[in-house]
């Protein structure tokens, strides 16, 4: 990332510290991811040359801009989603201020919905950071649509993991899936679609 976009990045990230510190109500709050893993999020793509990216979960966009980053480097395209309209317009000020709306389709979208009807294997990363009690009802399709070879990371699998008991114990099981918890951030789980 050049230092003009990181900047914007790092000042985006600490305007929403702020933001979340004034505010009772977790769901008033844009939980963005650490710095730390957005900038692992963005060595992935990188490493794995993934052109279709998907994020479920964009918030103010804090963590698009950096996916979205990695995906012009790759030549790839990012789908990014959240359920809340005006954290969609946020993000959507946020990406062209960074350059990079271009890159990026923002849809006020739910991402069961989206999954369902997603196609088998099209997706070469997947970013999962959304509401984690869906997130077993998630499990089947995203290791649907994730591409051989293919990255699915889920943040929070740490400092939530008493939320994701239930998640952690299935994903665990999945024959198919190499995977790893990296102590970064809030906790990134990472898994690898393998090659069958």
């Amino acid at each position: 990332m050049d230092g003009a976009r990181r900047a914007l990045a790092d000042e985006l990230y600490a305007v929403s510290r702020e933001h979340d510190a004034a505010q009772a109500d977790r769901l008033d709050r844009f939980r963005n991811v650490e710095p730390e893993t957005a900038e692992l999020l963005g060595v992935l793509i990188r490493a794995t040359s993934a052109q279709s990216i998907l994020e479920l979960g964009t918030s103010n966009g804090y963590s698009t801009i950096w996916l979205a980053d990695a995906a012009q480097a790759t030549g790839g395209r990012l789908l990014s989603l959240d359920v809340d309209a005006s954290r969609t317009e946020l993000a959507r000020n946020n990406l062209a201020a960074a350059g990079l709306a271009d890159l990026v389709e923002l849809r006020t979208q739910d991402a069961g919905e989206l999954l369902a009807g997603a196609p088998d294997q099209g997706w070469e990363f997947i970013f999962l950071d959304s509401e984690r009690p869906a997130y077993v009802g998630y499990l089947p399709e995203l290791i649907r649509t994730l591409a051989p070879r293919g990255v699915l990371a889920v943040d929070n699998v740490l400092s939530h993991a008493h939320e994701l008991v239930e998640f952690t114990e299935l994903i665990e099981r999945e024959p198919g899936l190499t995977q790893t918890v990296v102590p970064v951030g809030a906790g990134l789980r990472l898994a690898v679609r393998d090659v069958a």
